[in-house]
């Protein structure tokens, strides 16, 4: 049986090493070494291709998913398949980000000749400034570590954080460099929560045309009912001679005019209606739809034109389905 408390020391022992491990790593992102690869990047008119064996590669394919997802054109290139016909995706505009502790990959070494007879720069990063990787490269980007947390000093753990922190770091300067803002975000990750916050707006969720319900004025209540039970929406926008919205008549409404003992066969629904009522256009972001009726506590809108005519409408379900909430 292991000592729990024996369990808890290792594994904070590997968090003090990784720790030491990053904390080695400042003098070489402040360095200008550091900035002459921000450089080259951010004058590459290509793309950023990764490359990295065994480790060094599952931390490289993570840099060029963070790479892409900030701003700059990246893709993961496995060393040994860009030698059997994968270093096809090479274009003289393209830059290689080419990723090993060691310095001393193989795999990449392999593929050199072939790089420097495209005349590609190469941004190497390693923990071995003295490597051929490194003396090969256009940029060297140091990576070294005082030592790995594995108590054997075999598997990668302090210089596979300090490599992907390195790989943070450059594409964070990369992003505030090139003024990437949240918009631009939303841009490339379109499915994720964010991306609909952003991109989604409300001509996109809202229910128009036949589905839109609407009524005049001057009906009474009892037909105002039959087209919010035909639309489903809980609602219904009031509209005068001129189609312009004049008021809305909620479920909320119906209840409050029962509670009265209202007559629902006689009386008009301009009498019962709720005036002034809060609108948005389709414009607007789904988000900001969902703030309005978060703040107002009310559970649909009608969306109006410039004209004041109600084109459409969207209650919180609607936001719900759509994954803005």
């Amino acid at each position: 049986m292991v000592d729990q408390s024996q369990l808890r020391q290792w594994g904070c022992k590997v968090i003090d090493i990784e720790k030491l491990a990053l904390d080695n790593l400042y003098q070489y992102v402040d360095s200008i070494e550091f900035v002459q690869a921000c450089e080259l990047i951010l004058n590459c008119s290509g793309k950023v291709i990764v490359m990295g064996m065994g480790k060094s590669g599952h931390i490289g394919n993570k840099i060029s998913a963070t790479l892409a997802s900030t701003g700059t054109p990246a893709f993961f290139v496995h060393p040994g398949e860009a030698s059997h016909g994968d270093l096809g995706v090479l274009s003289d505009n393209d830059i290689i980000l080419a990723i090993s502790n060691s310095g001393e990959s193989s795999e990449i070494l392999a593929l050199m000749p072939v790089i420097q007879r495209k005349a590609i720069p190469v941004i190497a990063m390693t923990g071995k400034p003295d490597s051929t990787m490194a003396r090969l490269a256009k940029v060297h980007l140091c990576i070294e570590v005082p030592e790995e947390a594995c108590p054997l000093g075999l598997a990668p753990t302090s210089s596979t954080t300090a490599t992907l922190v390195m790989g943070d770091a450059i594409a964070i300067a990369l992003l505030q460099a090139k003024g990437f803002t949240r918009e631009d975000f939303a841009m490339s990750h379109p499915g994720g929560a964010l991306g609909r916050k952003l991109l989604l707006r409300v001509s996109d969720v809202m229910h128009c045309g036949n589905d839109l319900p609407r009524v005049s004025h001057d009906i009474c209540i009892t037909e105002a009912l039959y087209e919010i039970s035909k639309k489903g929406l809980g609602m219904t926008a009031v509209i005068d001679e001129q189609h312009k919205l004049v008021g809305i008549f909620t479920d909320g409404d119906l209840r409050r005019v029962i509670d009265a003992e209202v007559n629902l066969r006689t009386t008009p629904i301009a009498d019962v209606m709720t005036r002034n009522c809060v609108t948005i256009t389709d414009s607007a972001l789904a988000a900001q739809a969902l703030q309005v009726m978060d703040s107002r506590n009310i559970n649909g809108l009608i969306v109006i034109n410039k004209e004041h005519h109600p084109i459409g409408a969207l209650n919180m379900l609607d936001l719900v389905k759509a994954g803005v909430i």
